[in-house]
C-alpha cells in the first residue's frame, strides 16, 4: 500500500506530461503556419510562372 501512496504523491511525471502537451500545441501551431505559408508561396510562384511564360 505504501508503494501505491508514494506513486500517487509523485508529481514529476505530471510535469513531463504538461511539457509534452505544450510541445504538441506549439507543433500544431507551427505546422498550421507552415501550411498557410506554403499555400501563399505556391500561389505566388504560379503567378510568377504565368507572367514569365506570357513574354
Amino acid at each position: 500500500m505504501r508503494i501505491v501512496w508514494t506513486i500517487w504523491r509523485d508529481r514529476r511525471g505530471a510535469t513531463a506530461v504538461e511539457y509534452g502537451l505544450i510541445l504538441a500545441l506549439v507543433m500544431l501551431i507551427v505546422i498550421g503556419a507552415i501550411g498557410a505559408l506554403a499555400g501563399n508561396t505556391t500561389t505566388m510562384w504560379d503567378y510568377v510562372t504565368t507572367e514569365v511564360l506570357k513574354r
